[in-house]
């Protein structure tokens, strides 16, 4: 019998053997420099998502530092932390197709430069409505897309 695949919940659940922080060495250290890196646990990305509050925003950098700090590492792990943050998102998609209301605003979390992420539930599009609505204006690429938030800096949150 094949093994049906996890659910975006599940997959938030499972924390493996994270966090966990290791020395930056090889490849890696060309690319992130020296010292300790973070690998987050999915539920803790989770967490930082859902504290902030309607009208303001945050950035995965701004989540990696947080986790650097919460463990004492030198930096978060980007790639880590980009994936926890889209199965986040995910996860309270698939709550909010079951009509919960208490799901983790993930549409708050921008990529570098308060750019939105496509990968989000609803794409580009969803999540600037719900950012509209928050207040945020939006600004679009030259075909008219939705590309990031104006002047996010105004509205980021300190974790």
């Amino acid at each position: 019998m094949a093994k049906l695949r996890k659910t975006w919940r599940e997959k938030l659940a499972d924390d493996k053997d994270f966090p966990r922080v290791v020395e930056i060495t090889g490849k890696m250290s060309t690319r992130w420099g020296t010292g300790t890196v973070v690998i987050p646990a999915p539920r803790e990305v989770d967490e930082i998502m859902r504290s902030v509050p309607s009208g303001k925003l945050t950035t995965i950098n701004q989540i990696r530092a947080q986790l650097a700090k919460r463990h004492g590492a030198s930096i978060g792990c980007p790639i880590t932390t980009g994936i926890f943050a889209g199965i986040a998102a995910r996860a309270a998609g698939e709550d909010a197709a079951e009509g919960k209301k208490d799901i983790t605003p993930y549409w708050r979390t921008l990529k570098v430069g308060g750019v939105l992420n496509e990968k989000y539930p609803g794409g580009l599009e969803t999540q600037a409505e719900k950012l509209k609505a928050e207040g945020h204006t939006i600004e679009t690429d030259k075909n008219g897309k939705p590309k990031k938030v104006r002047d996010f800096e105004r509205s980021l949150v300190e974790l």
